[in-house]
């Protein structure tokens, strides 16, 4: 005799098929998501509870716009001639040295942009600044999500945790040759950097347009000139510490080193690829001896490991992009030479110099 229970129709059995299969889809979909991060636009998480991954590709095609947007502002500002002159609150300590770093009008119109288009697109990640926005200015700039051709053609998407990556900005690169209207030490820059390692890399020149992106890994829309002076590089450093730097590299490769002073140090990086700017200054090795913050670096030394060159700190070390805005073990940057060699030679009392 058959057991007592409740008995289905044909009907009743697909109805209960259907919500089974629909549970089992909604499980799945959910799990999917947590394992591979799926995300939508901005790195906001699919169930809306926080980060999951970002496309790097996007993120580099937005630190291009960003970066350009706030060049057009230093530009604008520049070109306006009412500068708003100021001395930074709380003293120096990045390439200025002791002294008060400048402030102007286009520091602060450039990381607006920079910050707003930047944060809009991409709400989960950390972004650090050498200027400060206004808290009561919450404005959103938008970006339209627009990949330009020659990133699609070079880069293929990759996706990481949007929690791994750190964005440093420097609105203004250069801010002392900008009050002094020396145009061409003058850059824009953005990095991406992936659990400390610089990534993404982007160096605006505003005042001829001239944009160098790369990521590593990815691809660039730069390379490394031809051929390099091992022997007797040119060494290109900072106006402000030209003097210490100047022994240094003398010391270093002899006194046949022929040693360029800049502004900037997008400049310099830029100065040791292969750039169609006339105004562009063209070294071998760029030396920084003292106390430098991260968001003048990182850009150039993302750009330099995409194309296989080199940033470390003078004592050989690999500058961690996360944590504190300083780096303080000054920095030795070089593409296509032997880095380990440069480094051997650098007189070792120096290696650790501080400002």
């Amino acid at each position: 005799m058959a057991p007592m229970g409740i008995r289905l129709s044909p009907l009743g059995v697909a109805v209960l098929g259907l919500l089974g299969l629909g549970l089992l889809y909604h499980l799945y979909a959910g799990f999917l998501a947590g394992r591979l991060g799926l995300s939508l636009p901005g790195g906001a998480a699919s169930d809306g509870t926080g980060p999951a991954e970002v496309d790097l590709r996007e993120l580099l095609a937005a630190s291009v716009a960003a970066a350009e947007a706030g060049g057009a502002e230093v530009k604008r500002v520049r070109e306006e001639g009412a500068l708003g002159e100021q001395r930074k609150e709380g003293g120096g300590g990045g390439a200025g040295g002791a002294q008060a770093e400048k402030l102007t009008r286009g520091d602060l119109a450039s990381n607006r942009k920079l910050v707003r288009l930047l944060r809009g697109a991409f709400p989960a990640l950390q972004i650090n600044s050498e200027e400060h926005l206004d808290g009561d200015d919450q404005e959103i700039i938008s970006w339209d999500r627009t990949i330009p051709e020659d990133i699609k053609k070079r880069v293929q998407p990759i996706f990481v945790p949007a929690d791994s990556i750190t964005v440093w900005i420097d609105p203004l690169d250069a801010t002392q040759e900008y009050t002094e209207n020396l145009r061409q030490y003058v850059t824009t820059m953005v990095c991406a950097a992936v659990n400390g390692k610089p990534v993404i890399g982007v160096i605006h020149k505003p005042f001829t347009g001239y944009t160098a992106w790369a990521m590593v890994g990815g691809g660039a829309n730069i390379k490394a000139r031809s051929s390099y002076n091992e022997q007797a590089p040119t060494i290109i450093v900072s106006r402000s510490h030209e003097g210490k730097v100047k022994q240094v590299a003398l010391q270093t490769f002899g006194n046949k080193t022929v040693v360029i002073k800049a502004g900037g140090s997008g400049y310099k990086v830029l100065s040791l690829l292969d750039v169609p700017e006339a105004d562009q200054e063209k070294a071998d090795v760029y030396i920084h001896v003292t106390f430098i913050k991260k968001w003048d670096i990182c850009a150039g030394n993302a750009v330099l490991r995409a194309l296989g060159g080199h940033m470390t700190t003078l004592a050989g070390e690999e500058i961690d992009y996360t944590g504190s805005v300083a780096n303080d073990g000054g920095l030795i940057a070089s593409i296509n030479m032997n880095h380990k060699a440069l480094l051997e030679k650098l007189p070792v009392q120096d290696k650790t110099s501080q400002n």
